[in-house]
């Protein structure tokens, strides 16, 4: 638990799971550690392979004889995938609207969403929490700043701005109100997601080295292809976008100009997910004047 704490307090802060749940499900799925899967393969949380993932496997009897299960290099790097497997995933997107304090709801919703088989994973995870009172950790303040052990990954716990509207992607020079210097001060948020606005001399290589990101957390975050150019003014989240925008966004006038990716970043919302609420083929594209409805499938007509 000592080993982990400020690694799942980082990536709370990080992506919004609380790190308690985190703890707890780490303790359960991997055994404490001891685990087959923790210990040959660093997969603290039992993640299967599933059809995306292009990394390193190992094969363990679980439901199933002989199942594909993640590998890892190093611990840390299940820590991350966890948070990325929950944020990406739509089944969980009902648990981004709890509050990071309510672990009972994030674990019964955790069971209800599939997570686990076993009838009583919700009151598991609950005890855990509980046992070890790792709820201490949902507002906790001891790991600010520092480094992720493992890795070279930094907490970020500067305050951040919830801004109303976010620059469209279409525009070719910045606002004024995005234009920050500094690492850590030129983070904002929107959706409860962290994001940048491109300046003059922002690179690819540059932003993922200031900000300690992997080389596909830019395209996957932001539903863009492996060779993507940057322009000033341009929004790149640095955390999965969501299934629906913040509440009392519910729906965006389309103007001239919009497209439904546009509109996927102004709002923080998952591009396929747009098209979905809005009745929509991939490909097609808003016309002025239409409504995009942001947070519920669109009424029919």
């Amino acid at each position: 638990m000592d080993k982990y704490s400020d690694l799942a307090v980082s990536e709370m802060r990080r992506t919004g799971i609380p790190a308690s749940i985190t703890l707890a499900q780490g303790m359960l799925e991997s055994d404490y550690g001891r685990s087959r899967l923790a210990t040959e393969a660093n997969n603290h949380f039992g993640i299967k392979c599933h059809n995306n993932w292009k990394g390193a496997t190992i094969k363990h009897h679980d439901d199933k004889r002989n199942e594909c299960f993640r590998k890892y290099r190093k611990p840390e790097e299940s820590y991350y995938d966890h948070s990325d497997f929950l944020t990406s995933a739509s089944r969980y997107g009902s648990l981004f609207e709890l509050k990071e304090t309510d672990y009972k709801g994030w674990a019964r919703g955790l069971k209800k969403a599939g997570y686990a088989t076993n009838p009583d994973y919700a009151n598991m995870l609950i005890r855990k929490i509980e046992e070890y009172e790792l709820w201490r950790y949902d507002d906790s303040k001891e790991s600010a700043g520092k480094p992720v052990p493992g890795s070279d990954r930094v907490a970020i716990t500067a305050p951040v701005t919830v801004v109303e509207g976010i620059p469209d992607t279409s525009l070719k020079q910045p606002s004024d109100n995005f234009v920050v210097t500094g690492r850590v001060s030129r983070i904002k948020e929107n959706n409860r997601i962290q994001y940048i606005v491109v300046i003059d001399g922002d690179t690819r290589e540059s932003i993922e080295k200031n900000f300690n990101l992997l080389k596909w957390e830019l395209p996957r975050y932001n539903e863009l292809g492996n060779n993507f150019d940057l322009f000033p003014g341009q929004i790149l989240y640095f955390q999965p976008k969501r299934d629906r925008a913040e509440p009392g966004k519910e729906v965006h006038i389309a103007v001239k100009g919009d497209t439904m990716y546009s509109i996927s970043q102004k709002y923080g919302v998952r591009l396929k997910k747009l098209y979905e609420m809005n009745r929509m083929t991939g490909g097609q594209e808003p016309a002025e004047g239409d409504k995009i409805w942001l947070r519920s499938m669109k009424p029919v007509n």
